[in-house]
């Protein structure tokens, strides 16, 4: 199935509708028989700073996709507020059209708008608790915006204490790359998970008083984010994919 706009492709196999930006390359998913839970490991996976912080009063996306981050967040974070943000209105319009993007309303904004530019505004200073980003071109062969100003803008607009969130795709020595500059920007206060079987590595970095965790302490919350938000991951994949284990400190 494809959809009006050429630069936009759809299929669906198994009950999940696919997006691709004209590529085969996946962009994001939906399971039509539940459009809230987030089908792709990789995008559960961006939902791990729950592990170490309830939804803060603000979460900026940069990025939207299939929106499958925006529909979780709007409908299992009910005290946030929710900026997105898509620099292409063509996904924009598919998201609404074809993967039940919500409507927006006081809790949700989808901004047709850069996200370098967002970011570096006078009005984004200090203010998301929690800032995702997930910015690929159509080819996916590595971030849009990965400079070392950039993952300190990101710093800048956020609260402390905060997270950012970073979906890192690609050859081996650019992810290292990526991540040297992300732990440039954060002073080190940073984990990365194991990559999921596509590739996809999650990073989170912490802004903030410093933090010192057990492995147990972690463990226990995994069972609440699993039963509260349905995240059976943060139990089954998220711990070892930190490489977590219960006698474990984290020291962030």
């Amino acid at each position: 199935m494809i959809s009006d706009h050429s630069d936009v492709t759809l299929s669906e196999e198994g009950g999940v509708r696919y997006l691709h930006f004209g590529t085969p390359w996946i962009q994001g998913a939906m399971r039509l028989s539940r459009p809230f839970d987030i089908e792709l490991d990789y995008v559960r996976r961006m939902m791990a700073w729950l592990l170490f912080m309830s939804p803060p009063d603000e979460i900026l996306q940069l990025g939207l996709g299939a929106g499958a981050l925006t529909r979780f967040c709007h409908r299992r974070c009910a005290a946030s507020r929710i900026t997105v943000v898509e620099r292409d209105e063509q996904v924009i319009d598919v998201a609404r059209r074809w993967f039940a993007l919500p409507q927006e309303d006081v809790r949700l904004r989808v901004m047709h708008a850069d996200a370098a530019q967002v970011i570096r505004d006078q009005a984004s200073l200090g203010r998301f608790g929690v800032i995702q980003v997930d910015l690929y071109d159509a080819q996916a062969r590595g971030p849009v915006l990965d400079s070392l100003s950039f993952y300190r803008q990101c710093r800048r607009a956020m609260t402390a204490p905060g997270m950012l969130v970073v979906n890192l795709f690609g050859e081996s020595h650019g992810f290292e790359k990526s991540l040297e500059r992300i732990h440039q920007a954060f002073d080190g206060r940073v984990l990365a998970m194991a990559p999921v079987p596509a590739g996809n590595r999650v990073v989170l970095a912490f802004n903030g008083p410093p933090l010192s965790v057990t492995g147990r302490m972690l463990m226990n919350r995994a069972a609440v984010v699993s039963q509260r938000y349905g995240l059976s991951d943060a139990r089954t994949d998220w711990l070892g994919a930190l490489a977590v284990r219960g006698q474990d400190t984290v020291l962030i």
